[in-house]
């Protein structure tokens, strides 16, 4: 099976120890291509590093993660505007409002947003949604850009049936990890009623590992639990869930 992961920290604190043997279960586990989300200017070289170690595997997105969102957000900003202008990346993201921690910058996550957004039409890239109790203030930024350039993931997707429909309707897939796993998860109760040319597969490593892994470090090769999941919601294989989810990936980020 190839497998994709579209969301994964790889360059995280959290793989200091053991980020190349964390690789090298992914790739056993046929999870041959991962899509880097970017946080802020402060993990670039991070990122850059472990895509010199697996240039075949690793592909980066750059973009201002909202919970990073504050006074220095115009720095920041023109920062990720320049690497765009630098070099080669196949999203902006991680990207969106964050609502969950702090409400103190939510005008300037907005802001940063919506730019940002712009900044993937500009060049012809898809974005990394990453919305958190702020679905209402997400699609409202989306609403103001909606046009056929728009396009990209809803990352790490929690919403309702409803918020999902809404979601799509703006040429959205969903990001679908460990939470569908989770006994109180919800989205298990309505996702098979949503097409699989929708959905794309996703970690958050080392964030949100699925059962049996809940509560421990997530990584890469854990979304072979994430696939036997959606193959039980969906009555299909484990390989057509990986096939069809990896086509998917590859119509998002043209790779």
């Amino acid at each position: 099976m190839m497998i994709t992961d579209t969301h994964s920290h790889i360059y995280s604190e959290e793989f200091a120890q053991d980020q190349d043997a964390m690789m090298q279960r992914a790739i056993n586990a046929g999870v041959k291509r991962i899509f880097v989300p970017s946080i802020d200017s402060s993990y670039t070289e991070n990122m850059y590093a472990i895509e010199a170690k697996y240039p075949e595997n690793v592909f980066l997105m750059m973009g201002l993660h909202p919970t990073y969102v504050n006074e220095n957000v115009e720095r920041e900003l023109a920062f990720v505007e320049s690497e765009l202008a630098r070099r080669k990346f196949y999203a902006i993201g991680e990207i969106g409002i964050d609502l969950f921690w702090d409400k103190t910058f939510l005008e300037q996550q907005k802001y940063a947003f919506q730019r940002q957004i712009q900044l993937a039409k500009k060049y012809k890239l898809p974005i990394n949604i990453h919305c958190r109790d702020a679905f209402d203030e997400v699609f409202e930024v989306l609403k103001l850009e909606q046009s056929p350039e728009l396009f990209g993931i809803f990352h790490c997707f929690t919403g309702s049936h409803e918020q999902a429909l809404e979601a799509i309707s703006y040429n959205m897939k969903l990001g679908i990890g460990g939470v569908v796993t989770f006994k109180n998860g919800k989205i298990d109760q309505f996702l098979n009623q949503i097409d699989l040319s929708n959905i794309v597969l996703e970690t958050d490593a080392p964030y949100l590992a699925p059962v049996p892994y809940r509560g421990k470090r997530n990584e890469s090769s854990y979304v072979v639990n994430v696939i036997s999941k959606l193959a039980e919601l969906y009555n299909t294989t484990s390989e057509n869930i990986a096939e069809i989810t990896t086509q998917n990936s590859k119509d998002i980020f043209g790779i």
